[in-house]
């Protein structure tokens, strides 16, 4: 059945995923702050600042500028809306959306200063019951999803059957969802794998091989697992594709902000060269931090975390990281 589906947001991933949404038989209506994007969405069906490989995005997309007629009617609002940000975004559109209208979070982040997460974000912001609200995440490139390349991701919802209704809405012949009750467990998988992501550009920027980013990326998921199993989540949820599956593409690929990000620190790059090379600060950037402070608050260990901090926040280089990485006792795996 088709749906009204909404996009706030039309970054390269908004974008990506509209075009999915478009593809699986909805009407896509597109919004975003920039006049420009929302015209040339609507006129020329394209989007060639923020996902320059796509020459042509599907006829059912549209794109409205007004925050009130983008939502007007709509059967689920699509919120990909960078993650640090998201909050002061959202409070725009409050009272604006229906009663029964679901609410999909893209975004993969720890709020600053808050460390909420995002499904916290969205509903608290939107006053917004959790009954209604979904999160999408998974081992998702927005450049090989909008090539329409195989491909998986997973739906999170409090609710079975808004879960398997956004899931539905997002499934085509190459882009199959999976659904599960354990929002917290995939907004954590989604949000705490960027900073190991970072830690692996990083190492790879510096030279290093295989055997160092295998390294990097066991100890980042027995991090991210144990944080999560502190925070109520399901182990089997940082074993499937929001966790192994999101962390495997997102440390792997130069597609990944954050791996470049990393990858130009291990360069010698300064913070501020690697944003500008990098085109904007990658996610785990500012999620670092949060994560240091989640782990403090749980009780929990955060040795790569809080060695990134010291990257991010005191100019360490790679082999201080890894230095930092290797001290302490010797523990069981």
């Amino acid at each position: 059945m088709m749906a009204k589906i909404t996009v706030l947001g039309a970054g390269a991933w908004g974008t990506a995923f509209a075009q999915v949404l478009a593809d699986a038989g909805n009407q896509v209506v597109m919004w975003d702050i920039d006049p420009d994007v929302v015209e040339e969405i609507s006129l020329r069906h394209s989007n060639a600042r923020r996902l320059p490989t796509v020459e042509k995005l599907p006829d059912a997309i549209g794109a409205e500028g007004d925050r009130a007629k983008a939502v007007e009617g709509t059967d689920m609002v699509v919120v990909a809306i960078a993650a640090q940000y998201a909050g002061e975004a959202l409070k725009e559109f409050k009272g604006l959306l229906g009663p029964d209208t679901i609410v999909i979070s893209l975004m993969k982040g720890i709020e600053r200063g808050t460390h909420r997460r995002m499904d916290q974000v969205v509903c608290q912001t939107l006053d917004l019951d959790q009954s209604r609200f979904a999160a999408v995440s998974g081992p998702n490139l927005s450049k090989e999803v909008a090539a329409r390349e195989p491909g998986a991701t997973v739906v999170a919802s409090s609710d079975a059957d808004t879960a398997m209704r956004v899931a539905r809405a997002c499934t085509t012949d190459y882009f199959k969802a999976f659904v599960t009750d354990d929002v917290i467990g995939l907004e954590l998988c989604g949000s705490l794998k960027n900073v190991t992501a970072l830690a692996v550009g990083m190492s790879r920027g510096a030279g290093y091989g295989e055997n160092t980013a295998a390294m990097i990326q066991a100890r980042g998921l027995a991090e991210l697992t144990a944080l999560g199993a502190a925070c109520g989540a399901k182990a089997k949820t940082f074993a499937g594709l929001a966790g192994v599956g999101d962390l495997v593409a997102t440390c792997g690929s130069p597609l990944s902000r954050n791996y470049t990000f990393g990858f130009n620190l291990g360069q010698g790059k300064s913070i501020e060269e690697a944003t500008r090379v990098s085109k904007g600060v990658a996610e785990g950037v500012p999620t670092t931090d949060a994560v240091v402070a989640l782990g403090s608050s749980l009780q929990v260990e955060t040795p790569l975390a809080t060695a990134m901090s010291h990257v991010l926040d005191q100019g360490l280089d790679c082999r201080g990281m890894i230095e930092e990485l290797f001290g302490g006792e010797i523990t069981p795996e």
